[in-house]
């Protein structure tokens, strides 16, 4: 695993959060839409629950899912960040954490740092070589 990858864990797993919370939208929205629909044909009586209880069950296990990211999430965060506060220098631990840690883009680091995009990649890729990955992370030998 790379530096880079190793950074981008946290976006990766809020991403996920967040795909989750538009699935519980989503399946609030199903649960609480009412529609019949009228015909003559007989039901099927072995068709077991309705759509809103299943809606109701699939909310349950992503909200269960999104408190288990979130704890994931919260540890390593706290993680990147004990890793990115080893750096060295300064200057390195501000972009690095405004990048992985606040999700900031390019453009918004430039600005608020005042540099050249140029250098402020040439910075990263700097800041990403002091970078120590913890052995976890570390393809086994």
């Amino acid at each position: 695993m790379t530096a880079k990858e190793y950074l981008n864990q946290v976006y990766r797993l809020d991403q996920r959060i967040q795909s989750k919370q538009e699935q519980i939208a989503s399946l609030n929205d199903l649960a609480t839409s009412c529609s019949a629909t009228m015909t003559g044909m007989p039901r099927n009586p072995n068709r077991g629950g309705s759509r809103m209880a299943d809606a109701v069950c699939k909310i349950n296990d992503l909200e269960n899912e999104i408190a288990a990211d979130m704890e994931k999430l919260v540890q390593l965060k706290a993680e990147i960040i004990a890793t990115i506060k080893a750096v060295d220098c300064i200057e390195y631990q501000l972009i690095l954490e405004k990048r992985y840690i606040s999700g900031k883009s390019w453009p918004e680091i430039a600005v608020d740092l005042g540099y050249k995009m140029r250098h402020l990649y040439k910075l990263h890729d700097e800041a990403l070589a002091d970078i120590k990955i913890p052995e976890k992370y570390l393809p086994v030998q």
